[in-house]
């Protein structure tokens, strides 16, 4: 069954007819085009595919397109472009927070929306006093980034790159 499906997606709100059963990874992949999200694992356990959905992460393979109709997507396009890279992106590349890149797009827009969390002051699972707003500490990235996964092996650069940019003042 078809259902036409809107979503703004990078800031532009797109249309497309999918099959219901479409999830936002393939949405995004293969009817807008956008392939910077990667499809890893497609069972949530890798993180390639990570997303952010009204500035949360997620992982867009274990949802589907249908259930956003009209919600906000960012996929790393969205974060930057060559020549105007988000900072994140920018600190990935000086502290080679990336071998392979397959998982890159997925690490970016986690971490990401992992330090925004930290800023919202929403607790992770080590977070020592739920009633204080979290602080950034390399233990709370590496709870946050636990979802994703590098088959590299580059976790020491992902974490010197996302530290720079939490270490930045607002």
């Amino acid at each position: 069954m078809l259902s036409r499906v809107s979503l703004r997606v990078n800031g532009e709100v797109r249309a497309v007819e999918l099959d219901t059963r479409t999830t936002l990874l393939d949405a995004l992949r293969e009817h807008l085009h956008l392939t910077g999200s990667k499809k890893g694992c497609d069972h949530g356990q890798c993180g390639a595919c990570t997303v952010m959905l009204g500035g949360q992460r997620i992982y867009s393979c274990l949802t589907l397109a249908i259930m956003h109709e009209g919600e906000s997507v960012t996929t790393i396009e969205g974060l930057g472009q060559p020549g105007n890279l988000h900072p994140m992106q920018a600190a990935f590349v000086k502290h080679d927070g990336y071998q392979c890149g397959y998982c890159t797009p997925g690490q970016i827009c986690a971490s990401v929306a992992a330090l925004e969390e930290i800023g919202a002051g929403i607790p992770s699972h080590v977070t020592a006093d739920l009633t204080a707003s979290p602080r950034f500490t390399v233990e709370e990235i590496r709870e946050r980034m636990s979802g994703n996964i590098c088959r590299c092996g580059a976790y020491s650069n992902i974490i010197d790159a996302i530290s720079e940019i939490a270490e930045r003042p607002a």
